[in-house]
């Protein structure tokens, strides 16, 4: 699989296990292939619906209404076969953790 087919294979992934929380903005964010364990490791981000401030949420964190963060997920694929292995939550460095 090359790296155009990696990212689709992630995306569409992606946007269909998560279609239920309202998906917006949906992009690649980085993609890495690794030569030892033969898997690609891609990066999605995304806004849902969940992430989006409203009336007094917004007023109290003193943002205007709509996204207060994009969420990544990174998405393992196995090159060999095209199946995705797995999907976890990514953090760039900078991001404040999740609450709960």
């Amino acid at each position: 699989m090359d790296v155009k087919e990696a990212v689709r294979a992630a995306n569409d992934y992606v946007a269909e296990l998560f279609a239920e929380q309202g998906l917006e903005h949906i992009g690649l964010e980085e993609v890495v292939f690794d030569d030892r364990s033969g898997k690609w490791k891609v990066t999605i981000g995304f806004f849902r619906e969940m992430d989006r401030l409203h009336g007094l949420a917004a007023a109290v964190s003193g943002q205007p209404a709509g996204w207060k963060r994009r969420t990544f997920k990174s998405v393992e694929i196995d090159d060999a076969s095209g199946t995705v292995e797995s999907v976890k939550h990514r953090r760039f460095n900078g991001d404040a953790p999740d609450a709960g």
